[in-house]
């Protein structure tokens, strides 16, 4: 049996943006392993917050960082890859 993906577009980035994602996952999986339950936490959204929450939340705006800054900037997309990881990280702290 061949599979042939030769309809996909599999450039770097988006190798690099798969990897990324199952890195994340893989991470959660094993800081969970470590350190099980990660108590909720109540921040400026006024409700409780697990860090799968805050992980969701924070690929969820980062999505919408990249698709804003393609529609509206004309500056390379590294910048709004910074830009995503900074509002991580405020996520991960105030959410």
């Amino acid at each position: 049996m061949s599979f042939d993906f030769s309809w996909m577009a599999w450039t770097w980035p988006t190798v690099i943006f798969f990897v990324v994602i199952a890195c994340l996952l893989l991470g959660m999986g094993v800081w969970e392993y470590a350190r099980p339950g990660g108590a909720p936490k109540v921040g400026l959204l006024r409700f409780e917050t697990t860090r799968g929450d805050r992980l969701f939340i924070s690929l969820l705006g980062s999505a919408f960082i990249h698709l804003g800054w393609l529609g509206l900037v004309d500056a390379s997309l590294w910048w709004a890859t910074g830009l995503s990881v900074i509002y991580a990280i405020l996520v991960f702290r105030f959410v």
